[in-house]
């Protein structure tokens, strides 16, 4: 049987935090706990629920055994659930100790609590455990030979953590830091996935190619925008979910900066058959309310929004910050998926350093910010609005993957007003030429994901591309829709097989942008990603 990764020994007095601390750990880190109150309460039935009896047991079983009951349980224990954590709590003397690192060397780490008497004492006072008898006061318990000597396992310990001064998640994160829980804080885990145009990029075709390669995936943003992926005999298309959950067995992370429609999410959540072991929601995403909806008709009118209420309930998350909002934590149907936020899935997922994918959403071109205001979304849609959202932190990222379309697309404009500029707007029929595609298959196919509304379409913008690859710092473009640039690509698998002039284009994508041309999708098909990478 292998050995867990990490054997924690806990030690302090009696009330100095330990039972505390190993919940914590056992919660936030799955360790596998081993308690030797309850080993010695399984020896001694007759006198478990007495403090004193227990205390003289435990003494009875060190000078039989010269503290090795102990390291023996531990075995029993790592052979009968071989867990990756195994947390001890407690040990009482250093014989203890020094039995099981003779077992388990470099494996064991030992954290001692401490705290002043007089803080001991008064915690005691307030202990309350059912069925199980304390002594009168806290000078009973120091009485005890092996509590009076319990101070001298601080000189032998890795780490000895006051907590008298610091709260129990304080306790937490400085145990949790020297265990090395969190992982290196320098490794970068993350590659990002961000829209370089104005949306409808393909970015859900290229997450869904690459998501078998990753141990997390996140989606921020909201129901506003659609991820269509490829699958038989219908495509699928995500609006909340990540686009790789039907392609992985990844656990799912929607972050804090979501906006969620709940009974779409609840029905995508079905349709993708989502257990509660493998979504997490952040307690802190926002709901979309129904006079949300209603509050964005205006703007469905004369800007070619959504309309589906992200803009409002964000806002309302600004301005009814002294009144009642309903967060993803305030949802009973939403229970299941937030009880763990977003800092503590990425903290794990460092930890065992596992890849993670953060999948942004609609395109750089429709931020709030940085588009041509007004005609943009109600978010920032850069790679750093998206880590915000997430809550990652820019040291954590490896790579930024930034898909852009051959010909970029805004929605259909209003009666009456503009969705929004396009540079040089063209006709499909102008498209259709150029490709061989007929034109009444580009018509059918050019709808948004969300509304179903038909798409306008122009020439490749390189300013916006260059804009783009400015505020994201892509270390690698996705190019999709190659097709468009001539259908004989829908027969290409690898680079050299596209047509001169789609090669030309991508070397130009490339000098543009400053970054290579990794993935090229040349059709809507799961065997349709080029891929160049080098990582």
């Amino acid at each position: 049987m292998q050995a867990p990764k990490l054997i924690v020994l806990l030690s302090g007095a009696v009330s100095s935090g330990k039972t505390t601390l190993g919940t914590m750990l056992v919660q936030r880190f799955q360790f596998d706990l081993l308690k030797t109150k309850a080993i010695l309460q399984g020896y001694f039935p007759d006198s478990a629920d007495e403090r004193k009896a227990l205390q003289d047991h435990g003494a009875y079983l060190d000078q039989k055994t010269q503290g090795t009951w102990v390291r023996d349980e531990v075995l029993a224990r790592i052979n009968k659930t071989n867990p990756k954590y195994l947390l001890v709590d407690a040990v009482r003397i250093e014989k203890q100790v020094d039995a099981i690192r003779k077992a388990y060397g470099p494996r064991v780490f030992h954290i001692h609590l401490d705290a002043p008497t007089n803080v001991l004492a008064d915690r005691y006072k307030k202990r309350k455990t059912a069925g199980f008898k304390e002594l009168s006061g806290y000078k009973d318990v120091e009485r005890n030979r092996i509590e009076k000597r319990i101070s001298r396992l601080a000189e032998i310990a890795d780490v000895v953590i006051k907590t008298d001064r610091s709260t129990k998640e304080d306790v937490l994160v400085r145990a949790a830091s020297h265990l090395g829980l969190y992982g290196a804080e320098h490794e970068p885990l993350v590659d990002v996935i961000i829209g370089g145009e104005f949306g409808s990029e393909g970015k859900g075709h290229i997450v869904s190619y690459l998501a078998r390669e990753y141990g997390l995936l996140i989606r921020t943003g909201g129901p506003n925008a659609g991820h269509k992926v490829f699958r038989v005999p219908e495509p699928y298309t995500h609006h909340q979910l990540p686009s790789g959950t039907l392609f992985s067995d990844a656990k799912l992370l929607i972050g804090p900066g979501a906006v969620l429609n709940v009974p779409a999410l609840l029905r995508e959540i079905a349709d993708c058959d989502v257990g509660r072991d493998r979504l997490f929601i952040d307690p802190q995403a926002m709901v979309i309310e129904s006079t949300d909806i209603a509050a964005e008709k205006k703007l469905v009118k004369t800007i070619g929004s959504t309309g589906q209420g992200v803009g409002s309930a964000s806002a309302r998350r600004i301005l009814g910050r002294s009144g009642k909002i309903r967060l993803a934590k305030d949802i009973p149907d939403l229970k299941p998926y937030t009880s763990s936020s977003a800092r503590e899935q990425l903290e794990q997922a460092y930890a065992d350093r596992q890849k993670v994918l953060l999948e942004g959403t609609q395109g750089t071109g429709l931020s709030l910010f940085h588009g041509p205001y007004p005609f943009v979304t109600s978010r920032d849609t850069s790679v750093a609005g998206t880590l915000s959202e997430a809550g990652i932190a820019p040291r954590r990222v490896r790579k930024i993957v930034m898909v852009c379309r051959s010909y970029p697309i805004r929605v259909q404009d209003p009666p009456g007003s503009t969705s929004g500029p396009l540079s040089q707007e063209i006709s499909w029929g102008v498209i259709a030429e150029r490709s061989g595609i007929p034109v009444e298959e580009l018509q059918s196919l050019e709808k948004t994901s969300t509304t179903g509304r038909k798409r306008r379409v122009g020439e490749f913008e390189w300013d916006l591309l260059r804009m783009a690859a400015f505020l994201n710092g892509p270390t690698d473009i996705a190019l999709t829709f190659a097709d468009y640039l001539g259908a004989v690509n829908t027969q290409a698998r690898r680079f050299e097989q596209l047509t001169p002039e789609t090669i030309r284009f991508t070397h130009e994508v490339e000098r543009v942008s400053g970054a290579p041309v990794s993935l090229i999708s040349t059709r809507f098909h799961w065997r349709s990603i080029i891929d160049r990478r080098a990582w």
